[in-house]
């Protein structure tokens, strides 16, 4: 089964990180948000991926095309076929990443639109490439065959991002309640 990854939005709300990079490369401990995405997915067997590009589009395919380099001790034979050996062997190297362009300003459903080209199959997965949650993939899955249905979404609740003061009348405060869970739900 296919992932989809949507790796195209201006990351706006990550300004001072994403100004000079796409919220997908953003570093957490020392890897790309999206480096983390994939290997949860590989974890689970699932190493097929198409990149939806958009915002910066050109640093995620940098990324890709210098990923054996920058992650690993080589040697190169410098002269007319710069042979090149890598001294590492990491599981990445299973990994089929298919990268398309899905403009700049595309809404998530006009992203996945203009890949459909790139899915051979009836079942795949779409996810955000600029987040990292902790959902056991393989029971995704088996939930949304089991139901039957054209979509399954995965969502969390979202906590405030402020403690709440409950106060009386005379402005004393009666209760206060750190960062409590929002109403509704989030997609994840």
């Amino acid at each position: 089964m296919k992932v989809v990854i949507l790796a195209g939005g201006l990351g706006t709300r990550l300004r001072e990180e994403t100004e000079f990079r796409p919220k997908p490369l953003v570093d957490v401990g020392g890897r790309p948000v999206m480096w983390h995405i994939m290997k949860t997915y590989a974890h689970y067997g699932f190493r097929d991926f198409v990149i939806c590009l958009g915002y910066r589009g050109n640093m995620i395919k940098d990324y890709f095309l210098n990923y054996e380099a920058m992650n690993n001790d080589f040697t190169i034979c410098l002269g007319r076929q710069n042979q090149i050996t890598y001294h590492e062997d990491h599981q990445e190297q299973d990994f089929k990443v298919t990268l398309a362009e899905t403009g700049w300003e595309s809404m998530t459903g006009g992203r996945v639109k203009r890949i459909e080209k790139y899915i051979d199959c009836d079942n795949f997965m779409v996810t955000y490439g600029d987040g990292v949650a902790d959902v056991d993939i393989p029971k995704l899955v088996d939930f949304h065959k089991s139901h039957g249905k054209l979509a399954t979404i995965t969502a969390v609740q979202p906590v405030s991002r402020y403690g709440i003061l409950q106060v009386d009348g005379e402005g004393s405060v009666k209760k206060f309640i750190e960062k409590p869970l929002l109403d509704g739900v989030a997609s994840a």
